[in-house]
């Protein structure tokens, strides 16, 4: 049956708008924050359903079928339909180990199912063999047949050589990845703890800036800022804020009860916390100013001894702030050096000469003794609209508590709407060896292994060891019954869509499928928080709908069912398949 179309059922933002400007102008101010917070809810729908910013590396078109692989190749990956093959390129002269590759791909909806269960990457091995490393998908979308994420994986490249990747998709069967990694994760929302082989990276709880930073050395050095801060927890990292024209109050991220805006990316290889919205005033919300906007994101990878931030400040009023958009603390002396690095990526110890003051790509401290460091590896810093940036950020002596740097990249020059500032650095902990060793990591982060489409390829061996699938994701071990479970899912209904076929297939609120012998182990989430008891739709017992645990007991060969339920990854519009589109009556977001 056709569905109503989507405009029948939800209020566009141009509706809300309209409404919040009869509620304002009418003194219905309680409900002009209802419609807020529904235009809110909007335009997440909006930004799931939406195409990504990126445009994918390899197009829909470039699809290669498994049957026309190499016979080792198709052998190995017996279980899979499709692939994308792509050449990676190493043009720096850099070894590289275990370093991550991040890129935008997109895959036909029609042949594909659950992008985060069935996408493996492969890299041809000198040999020809095909070897299977650790990858993640993150941050999906859906539109117009194509489903859009990012894919990271991790290469180990010699200097100036190269290397075939696959990435191979399409296996309904397929079950979520499980492999092993140093990156580990804790926490709830943005107050998460991420720790790797080399630091524990410890987030506010209250608003998710860096909190503290521990050191898995012999002696564990913990970096942190004490006392009562400015009446916020004291960070390590105060940036982002400013102080607007007049001077009364600085306005700051650190100021946040709670994050008003976050996503969050948590898996193998990659954890992503971003926050952004205005920064609030001390006094909040005596001051509520729209005039800057703050976005940080904050970035961990398996097995490196550095982390990333990348910063946005837009400028929607002209005025002449005191910006600073990098400022760290520590407490304590932890360092008696400091480092500097010019224009042209070199290291230097002691004070910075006057004539580099104002063009700096890097700052730190660092220990002679226990070699600790914390240095700054300033990727990129650049502005729109705006001529007068200043790469700045002198290391200091904070008299009687410790070691600081700030950069303010505006100056004391006025700023106009429309100015963007933007950064990307990259904080590194590794023992301080020398000038040497600095260099060479803030070149390799400037210059990653390209990466482009490739063709078809040729040189395969002729024997393959292993194989890609694992017991249960391929049809000749458990997937006749695989497939049952999966229909039999079609069939179980979240009962408060009263008039549609809103099942828990389609609807996405499925995360894996795997056998344990006769039980079934399903994971499952809910579309929102609002709706934490989901044991209706699986509890045992009659009721007038089947629940999934008792319809799957119904399958010849199946014992019993273990039910896991996640919030994480928070489920999104982007799960909903094309039919589950179709029964619910959406429409596309242009």
């Amino acid at each position: 049956m056709t569905q109503p179309p989507y405009a029948t059922r939800s209020d566009s933002i141009e509706v809300k708008m309209r409404l919040l400007q009869q509620a304002y102008s009418n003194g219905r101010r309680d409900l002009a924050m209802s419609l807020l917070e529904s235009m809110k809810d909007t335009l997440q729908y909006e930004k799931q359903r939406r195409l990504p910013d990126s445009a994918p590396l390899s197009c829909a078109g470039e699809a290669l079928s498994t049957r026309d692989l190499p016979d080792a190749w198709r052998t190995w990956a017996h279980g899979w339909s499709w692939c994308k093959v792509l050449e990676l390129h190493e043009t720096a002269g850099l070894e590289r180990t275990g370093e991550p590759v991040n890129i935008a791909v997109a895959f036909p909806e029609s042949e594909t199912t659950d992008l985060r269960r069935e996408v493996r990457v492969a890299i041809v091995d000198a040999a020809g063999r095909l070897r299977q490393t650790v990858s993640q998908v993150y941050h999906e979308s859906c539109e117009r047949g194509e489903r859009h994420c990012r894919l990271v994986f991790a290469v180990d490249l010699a200097a100036n050589s190269g290397a075939t990747v696959l990435v191979f998709y399409g296996n309904d069967l397929a079950e979520l990845p499980r492999y092993t990694t140093d990156l580990s994760v804790t926490g709830e929302g943005w107050g998460l703890d991420i720790e790797n082989d080399h630091y524990v990276a410890n987030l506010s709880r209250q608003m998710g800036q860096m909190e503290r930073l521990t050191y898995k050395r012999d002696h564990g050095l913990t970096l942190f800022a004490g006392g009562e801060g400015h009446g916020e927890p004291p960070n390590i990292d105060w940036a982002h804020d400013y102080v607007p024209e007049g001077r009364l109050h600085k306005v700051r991220v650190t100021n946040w009860a709670e994050c008003p805006n976050y996503e969050v990316v948590r898996g193998p290889l990659c954890v992503q916390v971003r926050r952004w919205g205005f920064p609030h005033s001390p006094g909040h919300p005596l001051y509520t100013p729209s005039r800057l906007h703050i976005d940080v994101t904050y970035t961990f990878y398996a097995g490196l001894p550095y982390f990333f931030k990348n910063g946005r400040m837009d400028i929607l009023a002209d005025g002449q702030y005191t910006i600073r958009d990098d400022e760290w603390v520590f407490s304590g002396y932890s360092f008696n050096g400091t480092v500097w690095i010019d224009h042209q990526g070199k290291l230097h110890e002691g004070e910075i000469p006057e004539q580099h003051l104002q063009d700096l790509h890097g700052v730190g401290f660092f220990h002679g003794g226990s070699k600790d460091a914390f240095i700054a590896l300033r990727l990129a810093h650049a502005a729109e609209n705006y001529e007068h940036l200043v790469s700045t950020g002198i290391p200091f002596d904070y008299d009687g508590h410790g070691q600081v740097w700030a950069r303010y990249p505006a100056g004391d020059n006025k700023i106009g709407a429309g100015a963007v500032l933007t950064q990307e650095s990259a904080f590194l902990i590794a023992p301080y060896e020398g000038a040497g060793p600095v260099e060479e990591t803030r070149r390799r982060l400037l210059q990653p292994v390209q990466v482009c489409p490739g063709g078809k390829p040729t040189a395969a061996a002729t024997e393959n060891p292993g194989r890609l699938a694992r017991l249960g994701e391929t049809d000749s071990e458990g997937g006749p019954l695989k497939r049952a479970i999966w229909e039999a899912m079609r069939e179980t209904k979240d009962a408060m869509f009263y008039a549609n076929d809103a099942n828990v297939v389609d609807m996405g609120y499925i995360y894996d499928v795997r056998l344990e012998e006769d039980v079934a182990h399903i994971t499952l989430t809910m579309p929102h928080k609002g709706r934490p008891r989901h044991g209706f739709i699986h509890r045992p017992g009659p009721t007038p709908h089947t629940p999934l645990s008792n319809r799957l007991r119904q399958i010849d060969g199946i014992r019993d069912v273990v039910i896991h339920f996640t919030w994480e990854p928070a489920w999104t519009a982007a799960r909903v398949t094309s039919q589950g589109r179709a029964n619910m009556g959406l429409e596309s977001v242009d």
